[in-house]
């Protein structure tokens, strides 16, 4: 074939490599660097041994990310997923005397201490190398052990000499033993005051001292951080004047403790708390916050508190399951205590769950969310009256999206906590999309369907889908992710003559979707 034959003719007329030559290292440096920087930190390190047009180029790396997760072999993942399938199953209680002393142990426990010498090996030759360097970004991932020290003098070194602005620290418990990780004395850097670090990520780790002393500091995140006094926050978020985000995952406090959280001259504009072990974190004032999200902690406001929230995601879990103790224990709460100090709201997520409906619309209801245009109320049970969400439309008369996500659940629903709802008059003129995923016909399901179609006077579009969950885009944007359900005709016009009948007189045609 022609383009074989030229290709053939090509080949021949490139000059051959004399034996022994380098062609890579003859490269500029910007494309050996282009290849360095897609090596994992450990290989691109290990090339400075290759030849002195190889040795400085590893100080030019500007990120450094080690892993221990990189070192440990495939077999190690597979028996932790062997070990993981098998509590999965629930047959542990036979098995797991005998694999914890003859096989999980010991080979779990080989490859941890091999990977960490040659991690640790790693770091120590990096410090021994003495390079000056400039380095922007440091990641480190470790399992907690008694040999940690080379790694708290790399994080101090890197601090304090190579002006790291990005640092992640994440400590990973070893498999017998859940160890937390412990700074040095003097914290993670000799000068806190002088350092240039802005965005800090610390996991299962202690809160080291002095983190209020760094100034620089835009964006913290705390994951599985050791048990500490609510003031160890504290002083995080009132004396780091830079400060915008902050994230707090799975932290653990006293479960009777009160996080206060009052700084008038703080710049935090994102908060997430997100299952922390603590009684209740109470926002005072912090005058800038734009986006909140709270997951599974209870969160009180006092009046102006967040004058500038403008989203939220919220997301609460009351009761138990244990019969005898289920009904004794219930209790409910008006949904005015959540909503009543965030007016200025524009987006809203809500996800409230347990295994019976606590929810109840205020007694005195009136426009709490004169400003919200967008609602997704999330993973509502099906065993719920499903129709407590009306209770936020009325609120709501700017509202212009509402979707909705019911959750299908083994209970079956309980009459006893039906909703007794007054007529009213409301009309609200805003609303132009109502979508409800998971959606089995069920009479409080039509009940709202056809409520929203009834009062709402600018809809355009009613969809209903009976497969679907609501997809979360970050902690406050979201998708509704639906499947095609083949209705039978039968069940199309049943449904549609449930529904149609209620749409208002002075609205335009609605297209209503079954899917």
């Amino acid at each position: 074939m022609a383009w074989r034959r030229r290709l053939d003719r090509l080949l021949r007329r490139r000059p051959k490599a004399a034996p022994g030559e380098d062609r890579i290292s003859a490269l500029p440096d910007d494309l050996l660097l282009l290849v360095l920087r897609r090596l994992d930190t450990r290989a691109a390190l290990g090339t400075g041994v290759l030849s002195r047009r190889w040795a400085g180029l590893p100080r030019e790396l500007a990120t450094l990310d080690l892993r221990v997760s990189d070192v440990l072999p495939p077999r190690y993942q597979r028996w932790l997923l062997h070990h993981r399938d098998i509590y999965s199953k629930g047959t542990f209680v036979l098995y797991r005397p005998r694999l914890a002393r003859h096989k999980f142990m010991p080979n779990m426990t080989r490859y941890e201490r091999r990977a960490m010498r040659a991690f640790t090996r790693s770091v120590e030759g990096l410090l021994a190398a003495g390079a000056r360097r400039r380095v922007s970004r440091l990641r480190l991932e470790f399992f907690t052990t008694r040999n940690t020290g080379c790694i708290d003098r790399l994080i101090s070194q890197a601090m304090d000499d190579w002006g790291v602005d990005d640092l992640e620290v994440i400590a990973r418990p070893t498999f017998y033993q859940q160890t937390v990780h412990t700074f040095p004395s003097h914290g993670l850097c000799e000068e806190p005051g002088a350092s240039r670090l802005r965005s800090l990520k610390l996991g299962c780790c202690v809160i080291p001292r002095r983190l209020h002393r760094y100034g620089a500091l835009t964006r913290v995140v705390l994951q599985d951080v050791a048990e500490s006094p609510p003031s160890a926050y504290e002083n995080v978020l009132d004396s780091c004047p830079q400060l915008q985000v902050v994230h707090l995952n799975s932290c653990l406090c006293n479960r009777d403790a009160v996080m206060l959280l009052d700084a008038p001259e703080s710049q935090i504009r994102e908060l997430v708390v997100d299952n922390c072990v603590i009684g209740s974190v109470w926002l005072r004032d912090l005058p800038n916050l734009e986006h909140l999200a709270s997951m599974g902690t209870r969160l009180c406001f006092e009046s102006d508190s967040v004058p500038c929230l403008r989203q939220w995601h919220l997301a609460r879990r009351h009761g138990i399951e244990v019969e005898g103790f289920r009904q004794l224990l219930r209790r409910h709460l008006e949904l005015n205590q959540f909503v009543e100090h965030t007016r200025d709201i524009t987006d809203l997520i809500i996800r409230f769950t347990g295994p019976d409906r606590w929810i109840v619309p205020s007694s005195s209801p009136s426009s709490l969310l004169p400003n919200l245009r967008r609602l997704l109320v999330a993973d509502v049970p099906s065993s719920w009256d499903v129709s407590w969400p009306r209770a936020l439309l009325e609120m709501a008369p700017s509202l212009e999206t509402f979707h909705i996500h019911i959750a299908s659940c083994m209970e079956e629903p309980n009459n006893e906590e039906i909703i007794s709802w007054h007529p009213t008059k409301l009309r609200q003129n805003r609303l132009k999309e109502f979508v409800m995923a998971g959606f089995q016909g069920a009479e409080r399901q039509i009940y709202l369907v056809k409520f929203v179609m009834e009062v709402c006077t600018a809809l355009r579009r009613v969809a209903m889908f009976r497969n679907g969950h609501a997809q979360d885009k970050g902690h406050w944007d979201w998708e509704m992710v639906t499947q095609q359900h083949s209705w039978t005709q039968e069940e199309k016009d049943a449904t549609l003559n449930q529904i149609m009948g209620a749409v208002s007189s002075a609205a335009a045609p609605v297209q209503v979707v079954l899917g």
